[in-house]
């Protein structure tokens, strides 16, 4: 079956739990209020695209291309993203909540996660180098092998993230989340709210 190509073209308010997305290759469309949940979105390829509003939760992305996309206020929970196609991997992130995803030994380099609810989210040995988390909410969220060389987290809270198993030279923190540093030690630290 021969794969279609699709170019500048906008979808609103498609369920394409009902309907699923023709597999091809998406370049420069735009999803605007679309349901994806549970669909398979495995083997498309996505090129310098959008998704706004969009709810893409436990969405398949085997063999998935995600190359110079941007979601925006969408519902990502349970994504694997590990299972994407890793060649090109480019996502920014913007008002979406991504709880329960995994990007585990995903290489995600100056990758910009802002405003974000990222709560159990798996980026164990992950490459998140020169990334920037912008006022995230990473409760619960696991760094084990993880390489956060470079990455600002400077506005972000509720990460707990242990120096000894992490790559971290010069990231950057602020000083309230030094706590987030020093949870495995459970000292208390007066002085900082």
């Amino acid at each position: 079956m021969e794969k279609i190509y699709i170019e500048e073209k906008n979808f609103t308010k498609i369920d394409f739990t009902q309907n699923p997305l023709v597999k091809g290759e998406y370049e420069y469309c735009t999803f605007i209020n679309c349901d994806f949940s549970n669909s398979g979105l495995d083997g498309i390829n996505f090129m310098e695209c959008e998704f706004d509003d969009c709810n893409l939760s436990m969405a398949k992305l085997n063999k998935t291309a995600l190359r110079g996309i941007k979601f925006r206020n969408c519902k990502m929970l349970g994504l694997h993203f590990q299972n994407c196609n890793e060649f090109g991997l480019s996502i920014f992130f913007e008002n979406c909540n991504l709880s329960h995803s995994s990007f585990y030994k995903t290489k995600l380099k100056k990758t910009t996660f802002k405003n974000l609810k990222l709560h159990e989210v798996d980026f164990t040995e992950c490459d998140l180098s020169n990334s920037v988390f912008d006022n995230c909410d990473l409760a619960r969220a696991t760094f084990e092998n993880t390489i956060i060389e470079k990455a600002d987290f400077r506005t972000s809270f509720n990460y707990s993230i242990d120096p000894e198993i992490n790559r971290m030279k010069k990231a950057k923190f602020s000083l309230p989340g030094i706590t987030g540093l020093l949870d495995k030690y459970d000292i208390e630290i007066n002085g900082i709210v």
